[in-house]
């Protein structure tokens, strides 16, 4: 290699490495709005929450919230801890990476990115059958499904690249929306003093309750429903002095999102009474429309025009979820070019400082994942919105698990933070309960993505082959660094 080449190479890779993205763009507010939209309200309780009631632990769901939000809570007072001294768009394979070495964090983030773009094809999936079918409801054009998701690709990577702030104030309105009739059915069903049977605390929050049928099932779709709020670190180089807004919004995100999937499945229970719960889940999923179970309640509540704008809203909050995973993903992708772990390129901003070219790269990659499901006339939501939904998850929780084994690790050795608690017993006491948590996903996998026992061999091996590709990228990586300094 001569030393033009060399010299071109540094000069790109210190360019890449000064490039930051825009700093003081996100508050509290606009951190958790991003979290709350990759969460998607609506989703989360019209997707999951039938089914845990049907074949979960039924009106004991509530308390599967409550457990999960306790673990991602627990897990959160280490990962906290360590956004103190590490502040990077990475998060968690920056994390990872500093109490586990480079080369777990490489393997790591291949799974972060894994994640993201396998969570954002299935809400594709989900987005582009809601669309087809309320246009055919309201207009008689059957416009396939897949039409629908190259559209609304080309909409999400254009506000991507507008800037940060452009995509906060589209997902707060979106947000804001189904996130406030949920939250109002909920308080005033319980000011009402809940259904026909009450309230119910004890069938949905007793020991007894929360471990009748079968409670892995719910614990499982609980911790689906908390994916996204780890966000909060990924838009640390954005927020307003980070180190009080990371763990702010942190903090904030769990307990808001725990109570209000809480809340609203315990309200739900409910309005149809403990003893008839499961029963009505069950006739809902069979029917096809598993968001009836929750549709009709409300509407029972508020109007019959609650029927009309719940599936608008349903479809703004899958909306507001892909934009959410879109940026999520691209900042990976940026922080992962800028440190040379991939192209130096994906390291580029534009104007508004956001990561562009990575934004284009994340858009192609959902393409290549959603295109397969559309040229062989795959059901979407049998097929990519069940499968990949429960990898994403899957992926996200061994994320998590070797997240919290990294903190323990990180402050073990450098001793920057003397707080027992943060430092060492929640963190160990996360690991423990995610360790749990992937067991009971692994247990039921199958059930989780709705297909067959084969289908989730192949889905669960594909986390250990895409860890395993990110450690050989970095070895590569190395081995060529040491091949130009001998050369």
């Amino acid at each position: 290699m001569d030393s033009q080449t060399v010299s071109a190479e540094r000069t790109v890779r210190d360019a890449s490495t000064a490039a930051t993205l825009k700093p003081n763009a996100l508050g509290v507010l606009g951190i958790v709005f991003f979290v709350l939209s990759a969460q998607a309200p609506l989703t989360g309780i019209a997707g999951a929450a039938p089914i845990s009631v049907a074949i979960g632990n039924g009106s004991g769901t509530p308390a599967a919230y409550v457990l999960a939000g306790a673990v991602i809570l627990l897990f959160s007072v280490g990962y906290v801890a360590m956004g103190r001294h590490v502040v990077d768009a990475g998060a968690f394979y920056t994390y990872i990476g500093k109490g586990l070495g480079g080369t777990v964090g490489a393997g790591s983030a291949g799974i972060a990115l894994f994640a993201y773009c396998t969570i954002q094809a299935a809400m594709y999936g989900l987005y582009g059958a809601t669309m087809s079918g309320l246009v055919a409801d309201h207009t008689g054009l059957d416009v396939p499904w897949w039409a629908w998701v190259l559209v609304t690709m080309v909409v999400v990577q254009v506000l991507g690249a507008a800037g940060i702030e452009m995509g906060a104030k589209v997902l707060a309105v979106f947000v804001l929306a189904e996130f406030s009739i949920l939250l109002l059915f909920g308080l005033v069903t319980l000011f009402k003093g809940g259904g026909p049977e009450g309230l119910g605390v004890a069938d949905s929050f007793s020991p007894s309750s929360a471990l009748q049928g079968a409670p892995g099932v719910a614990v499982t779709f609980a911790l689906a429903s908390m994916f996204g709020f780890e966000a909060t670190a990924i838009y640390g180089e954005e927020a307003r002095e980070p180190k009080k807004t990371v763990p702010r919004a942190t903090y904030l995100s769990v307990v808001v999102v725990t109570g209000f999937f809480a809340l609203t499945s315990w309200m739900l229970i409910s309005a149809y009474g403990p003893s008839k719960a499961a029963g009505a889940a069950g006739k809902a999923l069979e029917s096809g429309d598993s968001s009836g179970f929750v549709f009709a309640p409300i509407a029972a509540q508020f109007g019959g025009w609650v029927n009309d704008v719940l599936p608008f809203l349903l479809a703004t909050s899958l909306f507001a979820g892909i934009l959410a995973f879109h940026n999520s993903a691209n900042r990976y992708l940026f922080s992962l070019g800028r440190e040379g772990l991939l192209p130096h390129r994906l390291g580029t901003l534009n104007a508004r400082q956001s990561p562009w070219i990575a934004g284009c790269v994340q858009t192609v990659v959902a393409l290549v994942l959603v295109l397969p499901f559309a040229l062989a006339g795959k059901d979407p939501v049998l097929t990519l919105f069940s499968w990949f939904s429960g990898l994403a998850v899957l992926a996200m929780m061994l994320l998590y698990l070797l997240t919290s084994v990294s903190v323990v690790v990180f402050f073990r050795r450098r001793r920057l933070d003397a707080r027992l608690w943060n430092t060492r017993i929640a963190p160990t006491l996360g690991a423990l309960g995610l360790a749990g948590a992937i067991w009971l996903i692994l247990a039921n996998f199958t059930t989780l993505i709705g297909g067959e026992a084969s289908t989730a061999v192949w889905l669960v091996l594909s986390v250990p082959v895409v860890m395993a590709l990110g450690v050989v990228n970095e070895r590569i990586r190395h081995a060529r660094g040491r091949a130009a300094q001998g050369g």
